[in-house]
């Protein structure tokens, strides 16, 4: 079996090699001149207003955790369409299974929206 990823594991290790020696061929033999000019903040030719760290609100983590978290779970609905009508002969477990799941979704939605995550004031 080993044998068998043998040319994998070699791919591997030599991108990982080559990738680690152009990044020290650049640090050793690269131009480094810095000066001012070059270690300044470039934003579209005007000079910077304030500091570099702006804080964002958490509403901005959550929501996103949110649409992150229901987005993965509704891709499970895809595959579940596919292989609907070949598991239809076992039964009507696929189908109940699925509203379970269903079920789930909506009891962690009403939860996040009772909870006030789903706010924006």
């Amino acid at each position: 079996m080993l044998h068998d990823l043998m040319p994998i594991l070699l791919l591997f290790a030599v991108s990982a090699i080559l990738g680690v020696a152009i990044l020290i061929l650049t640090n050793l033999f690269g131009p480094s001149r810095p000066n001012p000019v070059k270690l300044s903040t470039y934003e579209s030719g005007k000079i910077p207003i304030g500091g570099p760290r702006v804080r964002f609100s958490i509403r901005f983590y959550i929501i996103a955790m949110l649409f992150v978290l229901f987005d993965i779970e509704l891709v499970f609905f895809y595959p579940w369409a596919v292989v609907y009508r070949q598991y239809l002969s076992l039964g009507s477990f696929i189908f109940w299974e699925m509203i379970l799941f269903i079920g789930l979704l909506l009891v962690g939605y009403f939860y996040a929206w009772k909870k006030g995550a789903l706010e924006w004031e």
